[in-house]
């Protein structure tokens, strides 16, 4: 496995760089405005940090997966928030890049990697949750389209333009008869509900509604009734972008409180050279790059069109917990000062903890594992 930093990719870290020193001072402002700002997202893809891995022919610039991810974690320094436009782009770039007609395509992604708009993702409903592959949403045959009903969780909710949602459109067994839509989120019969979140208030989450919400048939997303294969495929590779996502926010705060242990002074002496404060600092920075190296090769296997599903199901399951024990310890190595909310520290707490929930919880990752190691004959 080669996971050196060619000129390329150091060109695109260079400018997520610059710009996570540019947005971090607004991290607070961001949450209580309770959005991305349109301009931001245009900023981002004028850089070239929104899906770069996708063709340059819709917007992208051809780099590799690993490149994404790389870009990821230096925002997640600044606001995994803003960080959430590239994990969302990436994601839903490559579902339309692989599924959508070729007018839908190149209508949309574009839109996409230029921050010009998002498109959310509909996986999750507010009575499933992780049972992704039962659906409630149905989506049946009309006027030369499709009429859908039924309601969908998501991020961005509240700011996209469209969104991806998955819906049955025959009965079938769990995982079958379900298709994929582009709907645009300005037709008839939707009503958006903001959810209030504990964190990642930023970027928008919420309930939208559909009634009797039509679409022409352009807009299906690869062959009726094959989205759970087809499309969720793409899931593979968010997972290991996800958890470069909050590896960048847990890194930055282990790095701030290295160094506050060198200037705060309790028994004559920096708390750095108590064992009880630096051992767990420590073990922290253990695990993060331990972390870090896992979704890097499971990018890499990405890039090598290897198998990597099982890799990737390690990565959103364990990257989320890792990254919330490591600012959990630094916010306590901080004592009261973490407590307050004069520092980041209980942000990123808040913000990263949702991400053990969204995008598959723990519990359905290692059923991924355990089936891709024992079959699922004799899996869970």
């Amino acid at each position: 496995m080669d996971f050196s930093i060619d000129a390329a990719m150091q060109s695109f870290i260079d400018e997520a760089a610059t710009l996570s020193e540019q947005i971090a001072p607004d991290l607070r402002k961001r949450e209580a405005a309770r959005m991305v700002d349109p301009e931001l997202r245009k900023e981002m893809g004028a850089r070239g940090l929104i899906a770069p891995e996708l063709p340059v022919e819709l917007g992208g610039r051809g780099e590799r997966a690993l490149t994404s991810g790389m870009i990821i974690e230096q925002i997640s320094r600044a606001d995994i928030n803003v960080s959430y436009v590239q994990v969302v782009g990436s994601l839903v770039g490559q579902v339309l890049a692989r599924n959508a007609t070729q007018s839908v395509a190149e209508k949309w992604v574009p839109k996409i990697t230029s921050g010009e708009d998002i498109v959310a993702i509909g996986l999750s409903e507010p009575a499933g949750g992780s049972d992704a592959g039962n659906p409630q949403m149905t989506a049946r045959r009309e006027n030369d389209g499709w009429v859908i009903n039924g309601t969908k969780s998501m991020s961005f909710a509240l700011h996209a333009g469209a969104t991806v949602v998955f819906a049955r459109t025959e009965e079938g067994r769990r995982g079958r008869g379900i298709s994929a839509f582009l709907v645009e989120l300005d037709r008839d019969g939707l009503t958006k509900n903001a959810t209030d979140d504990m964190g990642t208030v930023s970027v928008g989450r919420g309930f939208i509604d559909f009634k009797d919400v039509w679409v022409p048939e352009e807009n299906l997303l690869g062959a009726e009734g094959q989205a759970f294969t087809q499309v969720m495929q793409g899931f593979d590779f968010s997972r290991a972008l996800i958890g470069l996502q909050v590896i960048g926010s847990a890194q930055v705060t282990l790095d701030e409180t290295w160094e506050y242990t060198k200037q705060r002074n309790a028994f004559d002496q920096p708390i750095s050279k108590f064992q009880g404060v630096s051992f767990p600092l420590a073990e922290a920075d253990t695990m993060l790059t331990a972390a870090r190296v896992l979704c890097q090769k499971t990018l890499w296997l990405k890039d090598n069109d290897q198998p990597h599903t099982k890799e990737a199901a390690m990565c959103k399951w364990w990257a989320p917990k890792v990254a919330y024990d490591v600012i959990n310890q630094c916010l306590l190595s901080h004592g009261q000062f973490g407590y307050l909310r004069d520092y980041p520290i209980e942000q990123r707490m808040r913000d990263v903890y949702g991400l053990q929930i969204g995008d598959g919880t723990a519990q359905i990752m290692k059923l991924i594992i355990a089936r891709q190691n024992l079959g699922r004959e004799f899996a869970p």
